[in-house]
């Protein structure tokens, strides 16, 4: 059975609040192919660490100078992609630019107090109940 369009719209609405409220959970439910593409590269990273890990220590069993610079080598460019495509994966760029214009993300910082803290989850709290969800 179809949904009327009013359910429709609801269902679009508690979409979209929730790609805003929490991107990852919304990102793992909806399957979205940016963020498998993003692990498989960053577990080819990993793997290739290993590879790399694995030729820097034959060249130091076996005394070969340059297989163990070259596993140094492949270690240091496999850990800059794994690390590069797990933070990418974190928060795929479907879920950020689907957020609604009056929703603002939280900004870490260091220094940040959580007096500040609590006011911003404050206030989101009131627009979500203002809102009706």
């Amino acid at each position: 059975m179809p949904l009327s369009d009013e359910e429709q719209r609801l269902l679009e609405q508690m979409e979209r609040a929730l790609a805003a409220d929490d991107p990852k959970f919304a990102s793992t439910l909806s399957g979205s192919r940016l963020l498998s593409h993003n692990r498989r590269r960053a577990l080819a990273g990993v793997l290739g660490f290993v590879l790399g890990l694995a030729l820097l220590m034959i060249g130091v069993i076996v005394p070969m100078t340059l297989v163990s610079v070259g596993g140094f080598v492949v270690m240091l460019a496999s850990a800059y992609v794994a690390l590069t495509y797990w933070r990418k994966g974190s928060e795929p760029e479907e879920m950020t630019s689907k957020r609604p214009a009056n929703v603002t993300p939280i900004r870490r910082s260091g220094s940040g107090s959580s007096q500040r803290f609590m006011e911003r989850i404050e206030a989101r709290w009131r627009r979500r109940r203002e809102s009706g969800f």
